[in-house]
């Protein structure tokens, strides 16, 4: 069992794979790895600056067939790949932001219904792809956390990673689960 997380030039990639590897043997590759040369059983695409230097990450949505978590960037390229749209945010820079779960589903279960996050919303995804459903918002943003109805493709926008996210450690535990259960 091992878990990738792309590198997408965020400052918070490291801490992402730190979190992951305390979990399951993990490592952190470029986004610039052809798709066909990743041999993991789930993916984690992290944050980063823009979407524009987002390497192969498009590819790994849409050829690879092991469960993906998107977060921040990773969760707007996740939207924009399937036809929704990004822009920027009302509220930009890294800040607490109260989250509300509306739905439970496989990679939030067992998150209390409001949880304290730490998320940017510089850019946010403003139009839901289509075969996604939102799963949580905030007064900052409609969609929060987002998941596609039948491909294992779930995506938020704060970072769980942090230890100001509350319930973040058991979101990153729920998908190691998802990946575990697709071997």
């Amino acid at each position: 069992m091992e878990v990738f997380v792309v590198n997408n030039y965020g400052q918070f990639n490291h801490l992402i794979h730190r979190s992951i590897r305390e979990i399951v043997p993990a490592k952190i590759i470029s986004n610039e790895t052809p798709a066909e040369e990743i041999e993991a059983d789930g993916l984690i695409l992290g944050g980063g600056p823009s979407l524009g230097r987002a390497g192969e990450c498009r590819e790994y949505l849409t050829k690879l067939d092991v469960p993906i978590l998107g977060i921040c960037l990773g969760l707007q390229l996740m939207a924009e790949t399937f036809g929704g749209r990004v822009e920027k945010g009302a509220v930009g820079g890294y800040a607490e932001v109260d989250v509300e779960v509306l739905e439970e589903d496989d990679i939030l279960k067992g998150l209390p219904s409001k949880i304290r996050t730490w998320a940017s919303h510089a850019d946010q995804v403003v139009r839901l792809p289509q075969q996604f459903r939102v799963l949580a918002r905030s007064q900052v943003c409609e969609i929060e956390a987002m998941r596609h109805e039948t491909r294992p493709l779930y995506g938020v926008q704060w970072h769980p990673e942090v230890v100001h996210t509350e319930g973040g450690t058991r979101l990153l535990e729920n998908f190691i689960e998802l990946c575990r259960e697709r071997r």
